[in-house]
């Protein structure tokens, strides 16, 4: 159907008038709340927005109301009724100032971990990610394809290993992140570069997942921010591998006392981290309390006085590892019960993100082969 004022000629578009003619006769709207309502008039602006770039559109008036109505954005994005005027000539037009409406329609804002809130418009299209799991999370939610550039350690999806590398995620390369335009930079809240790269104008979202329920926030976050509708779902596959490892478990194995070394140092993997808290559901225990943090620094007198049952260790940290002092005096070592997981296992282990059940996995079968009997101390 041919608009109802097709021959109405209106000025061309200029930053006093930039209006657009975006509906017809069949589409008016008898009233100002049957026009917010109206999903066509929707549909319509977002075509033409996306086709002009507008900010402002004219639609006609019912004839029977022969009212002007004058709309804007609530806080909630919804449309709300400003002004409204009468008119004379059933042939008005009304012109809805919307300071770019389409946008406005679809912003939206993610907080990171600093509590800083960043603004979208849109899903971003180009992703720099500084932390290897948040770049396997991207990759996870489907979006692998917007990744620009990443940090130099992350290595899978395989994928990435071909992307720029942007350095370290401490100390990443500034200008490297500049020069791939990125829409938003992931990062860790550890970064040092985050105030330097919002200096420069780029939206910066801090993301740094050390529990269980920091890893699903995160997933449901950089789903949100790249606009993929199943992060939760992909969440709860993850969540269930964690538990399918915990099932697979011997009951003879439940109790035994873990020590689980995350980096030289040394640094373990405590009760309240990711890792700790798998540990926790596959029913054995972690000599690393959870009020020392996350990722602690220990004394090396404290894992000889600990005695764990069984050690889980990368081999990139197992070198000369029962020559530590007072190390062969540890249950552990003494009866060979040490996991060294070679370095892709490894990274799958200390990696906080979409891996989580495979990493739970590694930990089930470890306990499993190195465990066959319960663990001295242990309730049957």
């Amino acid at each position: 159907m041919k608009s109802w004022f097709a021959n109405v000629k209106l000025p061309a578009p200029t930053s006093a008038t930039p209006c657009f003619l975006v509906t017809n006769k069949s589409s008016l709207c008898q009233s100002s709340e049957e026009f917010k309502q109206s999903k066509s008039f929707v549909a319509r602006a977002r075509l033409l927005q996306s086709q002009t770039g507008t900010g402002r559109v004219c639609v006609g008036v019912a004839p029977s109301r022969r009212r002007l109505f004058d709309f804007g954005w609530s806080s909630l994005g919804n449309l709300k009724l400003v002004n409204a005027w009468r008119v004379k000539t059933y042939q008005a037009m009304f012109v809805v100032t919307l300071a770019g409406m389409v946008a406005a329609a679809h912003a939206y804002e993610v907080t990171d971990d600093r509590g800083v809130v960043v603004s979208f418009t849109q899903p971003p299209q180009r992703v720099v990610s500084l932390l290897p799991s948040l770049a396997e999370t991207v990759c996870e939610l489907g979006a692998c394809n917007r990744l620009v550039g990443v940090d130099r350690y992350s290595n899978y999806p395989v994928s990435l290993q071909k992307l720029t590398q942007v350095g370290g995620g401490l100390d990443p390369n500034i200008e490297a992140i500049v020069a791939l335009r990125p829409d938003v930079v992931l990062m860790a809240v550890s970064s040092r570069a985050s105030e330097r790269l919002r200096a420069l104008g780029l939206k910066v979202v801090s993301l740094e997942p050390k529990t269980h329920a920091d890893v699903q926030r995160v997933m449901l976050t950089i789903g949100a921010l790249l606009g993929v509708p199943d992060a939760a779902k992909i969440w709860r596959a993850i969540d269930a591998g964690v538990s399918a490892a915990a099932q697979s478990v011997s009951a003879s194995v439940k109790g035994t006392r873990v020590y689980f070394e995350v980096n030289p140092g040394p640094y373990a993997a405590g009760e309240a981290s990711f890792i700790g808290e798998t540990l926790t559901r596959l029913g054995v225990k972690n000599i690393v309390p959870a009020k020392l943090g996350p990722f602690p620094k220990l004394n090396p007198e404290f894992i000889v006085r600990a005695n764990p049952d069984l050690i889980m260790v990368g081999e990139r940290n197992a070198s000369g590892l029962s020559q530590r002092p007072g190390w062969q005096s540890i249950r552990a070592v003494r009866d060979q019960r040490v996991c060294i997981f070679p370095t892709e296992a490894a990274n799958t282990l200390v990696r906080p993100g979409p891996r989580m059940a495979e990493g739970a996995r590694l930990m089930a079968q470890c306990l499993n082969d190195k465990t066959p009997h319960a663990a001295p101390g242990a309730k049957s």
